[in-house]
C-alpha cells in the first residue's frame, strides 16, 4: 500500500516533488500546504491546497508523512524553518532518493532529503537532514554533508570532505579532497575550493577566494 504524503510548499520545487514522489516512490501525494498569508487558491497540481497552520487537523500526523519542498533561498533558512515547524507538529519527514541515483549500500541519508537523478554517493558517505542534492553531483567516499544544505548540479565533492550546515554550493563547483566547507557558506557557480573555508562567507573563482560581503549580500546570507 502507498504511504500518504503532504507536501509543504506550492512553488516549482513542490511541483517537482509531486512528480518525483508520484512516479518514483511508494508515496501517494494527497495535498499541499502553505501559510495562510500565501493561500490564494484552493488547489495545486490538481490536489487540495490548505493552510499550513491547519494541516494537523485535516491530515493527522499518525496517518500522513510530510515533505518540505522549498528551494535554497537565504542559505536555506525558509526551508529549515518549515522543516522544524512541520516536525514539531508530529510529522515524520519523508526523503526522496531517485531510483536513478547511485547510492552505495552503506550510505546514510537523513530525513526530508531530496536527492535527484544521476547523483553518485560513494561508500561511507553521510547526508544529514533537510538536504537537497539536485541532479548530477558526485559525493566522494567518506564525505559528509551536514544539515540544511543545498547542492545544485554537477558539483564535485571529493573524498573525506565535510560540508557545513546551511551551505549552498553552486553549479559546477569543485571541492578538493579533505576540505571542510564551514557553516553558512555560499560557494559560487564554478568555484574551485582547495582549502578549508571560514564561516559566514562567500567564495568564488578558480582558485576560489573569499568575496567581500556587502550589507545586502550579508542579509541574504544570514536571514
Amino acid at each position: 500500500m502507498s504511504k500518504k504524503l503532504i507536501i509543504i510548499g506550492a512553488g516549482e520545487t513542490a511541483a517537482l516533488a509531486y512528480e518525483y514522489f508520484t512516479h518514483d516512490s511508494t508515496y501517494e501525494v494527497c495535498s499541499f500546504a502553505v501559510e495562510t498569508a500565501f493561500l490564494k487558491e484552493n488547489s495545486f497540481c490538481g490536489l487540495p491546497l490548505v493552510a499550513f497552520e491547519e494541516i494537523e487537523n485535516l491530515y493527522p500526523s499518525a496517518e500522513y508523512d510530510a515533505f518540505v519542498a522549498m528551494a535554497g533561498a537565504n542559505l536555506n533558512r525558509q526551508r529549515t524553518r518549515f522543516y522544524h515547524e512541520t516536525k514539531a507538529k508530529g510529522y515524520k519527514l519523508a526523503s526522496y532518493v531517485s531510483s536513478r541515483a547511485f547510492v552505495w549500500h552503506n550510505v546514510e541519508i537523513g530525513n526530508n532529503c531530496f536527492i535527484l537523478e544521476d547523483n553518485t554517493l560513494q561508500p561511507f558517505t553521510k547526508v544529514g537532514n533537510n538536504v537537497v542534492m539536485w541532479s548530477g553531483n558526485h559525493l566522494g567516499h567518506r564525505s559528509i554533508i551536514k544539515d540544511n544544505c543545498f547542492i545544485t548540479s554537477h558539483v564535485v565533492i571529493c573524498g573525506f570532505c565535510e560540508i557545513g550546515a546551511n551551505a549552498y554550493i553552486g553549479v559546477n563547483a569543485s571541492i578538493a579532497d579533505n576540505v571542510k566547507i564551514a557553516d553558512d557558506n555560499f560557494i559560487a557557480m564554478g568555484a574551485v575550493i582547495g582549502k578549508n573555508t571560514e564561516e559566514n562567507a562567500i567564495y568564488k573563482g578558480n582558485p576560489a577566494v573569499k568575496a567581500p560581503i556587502t550589507a545586502k549580500r550579508f542579509c541574504q546570507v544570514k536571514e
